[in-house]
């Protein structure tokens, strides 16, 4: 039988997504003061305690229901780049979801596709930008064979953004000094497919 999750099982990646950006606010910064505003790291971790805080008051009923209160509210606490970014694809992928009880990996792979397409459209970036599509697009991919495939392909696409020169974004301005360093957003991104995976292991899916 196929496996389904619930709201419950969302929440929970969402707060470990906000522990591991806890954990690993100063390297983000640290990745962003070379090529951007050298605030993506707190900004990011600002932003999720305020989700973990508005998910633990009221949960939702639903998962789409659940990425969609956690995307708006990225989008009102988080400045810069990436609470519009973050907020949209989490409030996409909820959107498309629906009222769904409960969903499959596979669900859960195809609206975080159609997600990842909103963030494109908004950012207007593509794979081999130097963004955060740089993780997320092969990480989808990944993510329909299985939760560990979702996240070793995110890893591995955010490391790949090391030699690429920026196309969008903050970092474009740099040019060829954009060259040799790693993308914050791609990073934070695979931390979000890392934190997926831990979720999923921790309930014994793969």
């Amino acid at each position: 039988m196929t496996e389904t999750f619930g709201a419950d099982f969302l929440v929970r990646w969402l707060i470990a997504v906000a522990g591991a950006v806890d954990r690993e606010a100063d390297r983000l910064t640290e990745l962003d003061s070379a090529i951007g505003d050298a605030d993506h790291g707190a900004n990011l971790k600002r932003g999720l305690a305020a989700v973990t805080e508005t998910l633990a008051k009221e949960p939702p009923a639903t998962p789409g229901a659940v990425l969609t209160a956690a995307g708006r509210q990225l989008i009102s606490t988080v400045g810069g780049a990436s609470g519009p970014l973050y907020g949209t694809l989490l409030r996409r992928t909820g959107k498309t979801l629906g009222d769904d009880e409960r969903v499959t990996r596979a669900r859960l792979a195809e609206a975080l596709g159609a997600g990842v397409t909103a963030v494109s459209q908004l950012g207007g970036a593509q794979a081999g930008d130097k963004t955060m599509l740089d993780a997320l697009v092969p990480a989808v991919e990944g993510l329909r064979e299985s939760f560990w495939a979702g996240r070793a392909a995110a890893e591995e696409g955010a490391v790949a953004t090391v030699p690429l020169r920026a196309r969008k974004g903050r970092a474009s301005y740099l040019g060829e000094r954009s060259v040799g360093h790693q993308d914050p957003g791609a990073t934070s991104s695979a931390l979000l497919f890392a934190a997926l995976d831990d979720t999923a292991r921790a309930e014994g899916a793969a």
